[in-house]
C-alpha cells in the first residue's frame, strides 16, 4: 500500500538507458564511431544495473 507512491529505480535507469541508446544511434548516422562506442558502452553498463531490478519485478 504504501510502495504505491514511492520512486521505481527500475523506471528512472530504463529512461536513463533509452536516452543513451537513442544518443548512441545519431551518432552512429552522423558517422561518430568513437562517440557511439562510448554511449553504447554506458548504456550497457547501465543494462547491467537495470537487468536485476527487471528480473526481480517480474
Amino acid at each position: 500500500m504504501f510502495g504505491l507512491f514511492g520512486s521505481d529505480p527500475a523506471k528512472k535507469l530504463r529512461k536513463a538507458y533509452n536516452a543513451k541508446l537513442e544518443a548512441a544511434m545519431l551518432a552512429q548516422r552522423n558517422g561518430d564511431i568513437r562517440t557511439y562506442s562510448l554511449l553504447s558502452q554506458e548504456a550497457d553498463s547501465l543494462w547491467r544495473e537495470l537487468e536485476p531490478l527487471e528480473k526481480k519485478r517480474e
